[in-house]
């Protein structure tokens, strides 16, 4: 039977690098029947909403979606679609691997990190209040019921996929109720993980020693904001967002993204990397269980990757969006 998906182009270069990776998957043989649904600047053009009705009706009905990036205004304007998406369908884990691709060079070589955010709380999620002229609270919420379920998420995700360590990233020191909830959470369900290692780390510590020895991580798991902060860390070391996929992980739905921005400055010209998208899209074939698939359209871009003329411009090569995409689907008729 096909799998009935719903599929978000997203603003800016969303649609180009969207349509990469739905050709790409169209092209392994594993039948979509693909929803089409509008979301954030281009749903605001439309509806005047940046998430319509719609659109949560038929990620409700589909449990499963592929999202191109969407552009929200900074400093005013429409409130973010991806924290309302979050929220309004509970999906209460970012899950981001961060792996290096060997023939793809940057400073550190053997990374393998995934970070494992908590997606509906914290600063990050909270509303904000002014409460008189230049006088504005922002509001973090923290619940005993989000810190445990992403704490179970990330010892769960360790134990499966047979990870050896979980590190906890807060600061506790000084945020002492919100993260210290959160680390008792952790403490308690480490019990049930005993060969699992666990440590915890202050987030700017985190940070500092991220950029110095990263292959010392293998599961990171931290709040909203700070989850947010160090995943796009963490893509740095491996060569930027444009080769990071995304998945946002609840109970019932699973939404799979680019976790880089929609970069309006270069719409509609051919420049974008596909490869987070594409990427992103395997992430989703698996969940859907069509590992065969995935792991051809994998081999099919590392291969593609591996010789630096056919990359995008970004990663050193001379390849456009849709150039790139027909040498990945050319490889992969290979296989």
């Amino acid at each position: 039977m096909p799998h009935s998906i719903t599929l978000i182009y997203g603003d800016g270069i969303g649609p180009e690098v969207v349509r990469s990776a739905v050709e790409v998957i169209d092209e392994s043989g594993v039948k979509i029947n693909w929803q089409e649904s509008l979301l954030g600047l281009s749903a605001m053009e439309r509806y005047n909403e940046a998430v319509p009705k719609d659109t949560l009706l038929s990620i409700k009905k589909t449990k499963v979606a592929l999202k191109g990036p969407t552009t929200t205004p900074v400093g005013g304007g429409h409130i973010s679609a991806n924290v309302v998406l979050r929220k309004e369908l509970d999906l209460y884990a970012c899950i981001r691997p961060i792996k290096s691709i060997p023939t793809v060079e940057t400073r550190f070589s053997d990374v393998d990190i995934v970070v494992i955010r908590e997606n509906t709380e914290g600063l990050y999620a909270g509303p904000e209040v002014e409460l008189a002229p230049g006088v504005v609270v922002s509001f973090r919420v923290m619940t005993e019921k989000g810190c445990t379920r992403i704490a179970k998420t990330a010892f769960h995700y360790a134990d499966k996929f047979k990870r050896h360590q979980v590190t906890l990233g807060h600061k506790a020191n000084i945020l002492k109720l919100g993260d210290g909830l959160l680390l008792q959470a952790a403490r308690r369900i480490r019990a049930d993980f005993p060969k699992i290692s666990y440590e915890e780390a202050i987030v700017d510590a985190l940070a500092m020693r991220l950029v110095s020895e990263p292959r010392n991580f293998d599961v990171i798991v931290l709040e909203n904001m700070f989850g947010d902060i160090i995943s796009d860390l963490c893509a740095g070391l491996v060569g930027g967002l444009g080769l990071v996929p995304g998945a946002n992980i609840g109970d019932e739905y699973a939404v799979f993204e680019a976790v880089h921005g929609s970069a309006p400055d270069i719409a509609q010209q051919d420049l974008a990397n596909p490869c987070a998208m594409i990427a992103s899209a395997l992430m989703m074939l698996r969940y859907l269980e069509e590992y065969e698939a995935a792991e051809r359209i994998e081999k099919a871009l590392f291969a593609v990757l591996a010789e630096k003329p056919l990359r995008t411009r970004d990663l050193g090569g001379k390849a456009g969006t849709k150039e790139f995409t027909t040498h990945v689907i050319r490889k992969l008729r290979n296989r």
